[in-house]
C-alpha cells in the first residue's frame, strides 16, 4: 500500500544510508588498524554520489526522455534511468597517495575525523526514521 509513496522511499535510502555509515565505518577501522604497515593502502567507501546520479536520473527520465518503441526483446532503450535500491556502497583503495616513506598512505587524524563524521550521519539518520515513526503513530491515533 504505501510501496511506491516518497514516505517509503525516505525510509529506504535512511536505511541504506545508515548501512553505508556501518560499512564506511569497517572501512575506516581496517585503515586506522594498518596505520603502521609499510605500503598499506587506505581503503574509502564510495556510495553517496552513486546515491545522488541514480536519484538525478529517475528526475531526467521524467523530463528528457526519448519515447522508444520497444517491439522486440533485443531493442534497447535509449535512456534507462539508474534504480537507487541497486546502489551499494564500494570501497576503492587509493593506490595513487603516499603519506610516508614507506609508502603507507593512512593519515590516522584524517580517518578519525572521517569515523567521527560517519557516527554522527548513523545517528542523524536513526534520529530521522524515528520521528518518521513517531509522525506516522500520531497519525494513526487521529484516524
Amino acid at each position: 500500500m504505501f510501496e511506491k509513496t516518497h514516505f517509503m522511499k525516505t525510509q529506504d535510502l535512511l536505511e541504506r544510508g545508515m548501512n553505508n555509515s556501518i560499512f564506511k565505518r569497517k572501512i575506516i577501522s581496517d585503515n586506522i588498524a594498518n596505520a603502521d604497515v609499510p605500503h598499506f593502502k587506505r581503503s574509502e567507501v564510495i556510495f553517496e554520489s552513486m546515491i545522488k546520479r541514480a536519484i538525478e536520473s529517475e528526475k531526467i527520465e521524467a523530463e528528457k526522455t526519448v519515447p522508444t518503441q520497444i517491439s522486440d526483446n533485443r531493442h534497447i532503450q535509449f535512456f534507462k534511468p539508474l534504480d537507487y535500491r541497486e546502489v551499494n556502497p564500494k570501497a576503492n583503495i587509493d593506490y595513487l597517495t603516499t603519506m610516508r616513506a614507506d609508502g603507507n598512505n593512512v593519515d590516522v587524524e584524517k580517518e578519525v575525523v572521517d569515523a567521527s563524521n560517519s557516527q554522527m550521519q548513523y545517528m542523524m539518520m536513526s534520529e530521522r526514521i524515528n520521528q518518521n515513526y513517531r509522525d506516522i503513530k500520531q497519525v494513526m491515533r487521529m484516524a
